[in-house]
This record gives structure tokens, C-alpha cells and sequence, in this order.
């Protein structure tokens, strides 16, 4: 019941095979020539290996006998170590207000900063809250001036944009930095 599951995931094997003559491949890479499904499956039940469809849109369709259960492991295995090489870049809120004092302001910097060299992307927003929804000038002039303390280290994805009640900006980090690990 194992083998499946597994199967219908990817490639057809053994019984599941329904063509009637198919080209076979040997367990060590050598042509076999074209022939009836049942005797590919004899001979790979005669080497206790499995018979597996690997190619299904060619005519006759190529099967190939080898150890599906292997198969399936080193597969499973290089996807794995595949996964693991990978980074993934995560996006990191900044959030500002309109009258921020200028410690606070160094102080969101420099956390924007610390995410960028990270190799992350930073997303700076800014909230208006009531009668500031009238002076959205002054965020934008904010955000400016953050988009040119991050120009070192990072640049601007996505220029400030007012989306409902916020004004958001996307900056990521410059190619040729290094993200830290």
C-alpha cells in the first residue's frame, strides 16, 4: 500500500503500468530494447527490482528497472540539502509616526539597517491618526529621508504609497552586500 502512495506522487511502477510494449532500460543504464510489459516485469521481479515508467510521452513509453525504494531516498535526500543551501529572505517592519523625535528616528534606522545587512527586506510604514491624514507631505518627506540613511546598505523596492490610513515603503538589501549569518 506503501509503494502507492508514493508512486502516484511521482512515476507509475510496476502493475500500474498498463502499455503493452514499452522500451526498457537495464539497472545499470543499458538499452534493452523494446518489449511486452510483462516480460520487463518478470525480469525485474527476477532481480528483485522494481519496473519504473520514466518517461510516459515518449512512443513506446521508457521504463527503467532499478530499486524504487533507493530512489526515492536519495531523491528525497538531495531535495533536502537543496532546501537547506537556501536562504530565505523575511520582510521586517520599521514603524514610524509622523512627529517622531530625531533619537527614535536613528534608533528605527538602525534597526532597519541591522535587517538589510541581514540580507532581509524591510518594510517602513507610517500610521496617520486623525487630523495627520491632512499632512501626508510630511510623511512622505520622513520616508524620504529614511529611503537616504538605508541608500548605503539597502535600496527602495516599492517608493511611498498611501494605502488607507498608512503610508508604506519597501526597501531591500543591496546585491552586493553579504547577509550575516
Amino acid at each position: 500500500m506503501e509503494v502507492l502512495n508514493i508512486s502516484n506522487k511521482e512515476l507509475l511502477i510496476n502493475e500500474e503500468i498498463r502499455d503493452k510494449e514499452i522500451r526498457v532500460i537495464g539497472a545499470t543504464g543499458e538499452q534493452l530494447g523494446i518489449m511486452q510489459t510483462r516480460d520487463a516485469m518478470n525480469m525485474a521481479m527476477e532481480k528483485n527490482l522494481d519496473l519504473v515508467k520514466i518517461a510516459p510521452q515518449a512512443t513506446p513509453p521508457v521504463c527503467r528497472i532499478m530499486d524504487y525504494g533507493k530512489y526515492r531516498f536519495e531523491q528525497a535526500k538531495r531535495e533536502k540539502e537543496a532546501k537547506k543551501n537556501q536562504k530565505v529572505i523575511e520582510t521586517k517592519e520599521v514603524r514610524l509616526s509622523l512627529n517622531i523625535d530625531t533619537h527614535d528616528f536613528e534608533t528605527k534606522l538602525n534597526n532597519a539597517l541591522k535587517f538589510l545587512k541581514a540580507g532581509n527586506k524591510v518594510k517602513v510604514s507610517i500610521r496617520f491618526r486623525g487630523r495627520e491624514m491632512a499632512h501626508w507631505q510630511l510623511g512622505e518627506g520622513l520616508m524620504k529621508k529614511f529611503a537616504e540613511a538605508c541608500a548605503e546598505v539597502g535600496t527602495v523596492d516599492k517608493l511611498p504609497k498611501m494605502e488607507g490610513r498608512s503610508m508604506v515603503m519597501f526597501v531591500s538589501a543591496k546585491p552586493a552586500s553579504k547577509p550575516a549569518k
